[in-house]
């Protein structure tokens, strides 16, 4: 029974979510959330407060790997270049911690979890609920999207594709 940890990156807000592969076949949510850091922190504090953060929700839930949504070209550079770095945080915590990770394109993630790559976050987010057997969609957006990410890789890994 494989446990892994999405993450949706971002400065301000990185998603996290941890889903278990169980021995039926079904999924479940184990933990989500967010790591927040506050607007007005210097960028580098920023980062150090999110690769800490990282840290400890990896010692607290020892996932056996990781998967991180994949840096896709946004028309406002600053913000590609902030989540830029946030990932770079990120994957640096994951890589000390010694787990094995991948990445995923935000249409790969749509095809994986909805069946449809230019499917809306709506649909996705309704897909995340029913395949966790959730009573609501989770909150917020951010983990929903982590959650996905983390579905995404048990079935990339349960179908054997690279």
């Amino acid at each position: 029974m494989a446990l892994v940890l999405g993450i949706d990156p971002g400065t301000a807000t990185t998603g996290y979510g941890l889903v278990r592969d169980r021995a039926d076949g079904s999924l479940e949510s184990v933990a989500f959330g967010t790591i927040q850091t506050p607007a007005g922190m210097a960028a580098h504090k920023r980062l150090s407060m999110l690769f800490h953060q990282m840290n400890e929700i990896l010692l607290l839930h020892r996932p056996d790997s990781c998967a991180v949504e994949k840096l896709f070209f946004q028309r406002n550079i600053s913000t590609a270049i902030a989540v830029g770095q946030a990932r770079g945080v990120l994957m640096l915590a994951i890589s000390e911690a010694g787990l094995d990770m991948a990445e995923y394109t935000p249409n790969e993630v749509k095809q994986a979890v909805a069946g449809y790559g230019n499917a809306g976050k709506k649909q996705v987010q309704e897909m995340v609920r029913v395949l966790l057997a959730l009573p609501e969609i989770p909150k917020p957006d951010d983990a929903a999207d982590a959650l996905a990410i983390a579905i995404t890789h048990l079935n990339t890994q349960r179908y054997g594709e690279p």
